[in-house]
């Protein structure tokens, strides 16, 4: 009987720190998604968009003062014509204008959320408030001062 009790305590500590095991690799990979998502938003002040999805599209427009969010798809020919332009303003504005991408294939609830119909739309927040869209594709000389005076 003692024999008995001693194989099942053995095995019961098994499982015991087979599970503890389990929770330490969820808990890295969850504190692991957190530092990438933090590196991600990093690139907002390196002169880069941020590529954003669904989940941390609330968060980035709350964190920073002005935000432009271009609103794309892989195979929109506009939305491509105006990504340099988009790359260019995000170096030339780094710690003033944080930039975004949004691929809206893949994130239709953001899409649905602002009724965008038509891509590219670069939507523009100041304080985490929508205070401008800007549909279709245009030069930088008639887009940047649609974005700037929101400074």
């Amino acid at each position: 009987m003692v024999l008995l009790e001693v194989e099942v305590s053995m095995e019961e500590d098994e499982e015991l720190e087979r599970l503890k095991r389990k929770k330490l690799r969820q808990w890295m990979r969850s504190f692991l998604n957190k530092g990438e998502t933090a590196s991600k938003s990093k690139d907002a002040s390196q002169g880069r968009p941020v590529e954003l999805t669904d989940k941390t599209f609330t968060d980035f427009v709350r964190r920073n003062h002005l935000v432009v969010v271009d609103c794309w798809a892989p195979w929109c020919a506009p939305c491509l014509m105006i990504a340099p332009v988009i790359e260019e303003m995000a170096r030339d504005y780094a710690g003033k204008i944080a930039f975004g991408k949004l691929n809206m294939d893949k994130n239709l609830r953001t899409a649905m959320k602002y009724q965008i119909m038509s891509i590219p739309t670069l939507l523009v927040f100041k304080d985490g408030k929508l205070v401008d869209r800007i549909v279709g594709a245009m030069p930088r000389s008639m887009l940047e001062p649609r974005i700037l005076r929101h400074l």
